[in-house]
């Protein structure tokens, strides 16, 4: 790594606070369109998506293992059972195929 470790440090320190301020400065009174307010209100759950979807695939020994486990995540979750009941099912399912692989 050339150059300066700090003007690195600074660079990501204002890119962050830039990120986090300038919503809260530009947009002062409520948002009325309907559209924006949907993709706003959805944008938390996307983000966790993007970063738990590769960990579910790669978090086990074996790829297909993991397949095996977000099947058996959305067919509960779509059941409507809690979170917890899906993890534990879920967890279940990387083992026996573990097992079984």
């Amino acid at each position: 790594m050339t150059g300066n470790p700090y003007l690195y440090i600074l660079v990501t320190a204002a890119v962050s606070y830039l990120i986090r301020t300038l919503p809260l400065t530009l947009i002062r009174r409520e948002i009325k369109n309907r559209f924006l307010r949907s993709f706003l209100h959805y944008v938390p759950y996307v983000t966790l998506a993007v970063m738990t979807f590769p960990s579910i695939l790669h978090a086990t020994a074996n790829p297909i293992s993991g397949w095996i486990a977000l099947a058996v995540a959305l067919i509960l979750a779509w059941r409507g059972k809690g979170l917890l009941p899906v993890a534990c099912a879920a967890c279940a399912a990387v083992f026996v195929a573990e097992l079984m692989l």
